[in-house]
């Protein structure tokens, strides 16, 4: 079978029907633009908030970095802070611990109240970093001694404390006093 259907010429279209499927073909055709500018202004869209969210980002990092280092800052001025007063309470203290010294030095201290009051004293500036320092013996540190005078010793190769006039004092590593020597140098 054969379909005998005559195709309808260019002249014999419905111009209804033409009307219609161009009307359509518009139709789907501006749909689909609209469609693709859409797409194109959602992807714009969620480009501009990607942006934004990666702006705010790198803000947040930078201030939570910038709250560390305050952090850090603020922790260390407090510790430099505490430090330089009890240098001072240890520096107004020196001449306490001086006569502590002094009496212990000439066996005042022995077994009497007052050994257990001067004990008390030296350990709780211990606890806040205190300690005393100077011993014959020691080599010379222009750093943390004080020459009153130095004398020449075949006894020794390099200057060394060849007597403690009056020990050091230091908070930490913050020497508060040093200690004033008699040094004995090399020949």
């Amino acid at each position: 079978m054969t379909d005998t259907t005559p195709t309808p010429e260019p002249d014999d279209r419905d111009p209804l029907a033409e009307a219609e499927s161009i009307i359509n073909d518009e139709a789907a055709r501006a749909q689909a633009e609209a469609g693709d500018t859409e797409g194109d202004a959602l992807d714009s869209d969620l480009s501009a908030a990607e942006a934004k969210a990666a702006e705010h980002f790198a803000d947040l990092q930078r201030l939570q970095a910038e709250f560390v280092n305050y952090r850090k800052r603020v922790e260390r001025d407090r510790e430099a802070a505490a430090g330089a007063t009890t240098a001072k309470v240890v520096e107004q203290l020196i001449p306490v611990l001086d006569d502590i010294a002094a009496a212990r030095e000439h066996g005042e201290l022995d077994g009497g109240p007052f050994a257990s009051i001067a004990t008390k004293l030296e350990d709780t500036l211990g606890r806040l970093g205190w300690s005393s320092y100077g011993a014959v013996g020691d080599e010379f540190d222009p750093q943390i001694h004080e020459a009153l005078t130095s004398q020449a010793s075949t006894e020794v190769t390099v200057p060394t404390v060849q007597l403690v006039a009056q020990p050091g004092h230091r908070v930490g590593d913050r020497v508060v006093r040093p200690a004033r020597v008699i040094v004995a140098q090399p020949e």
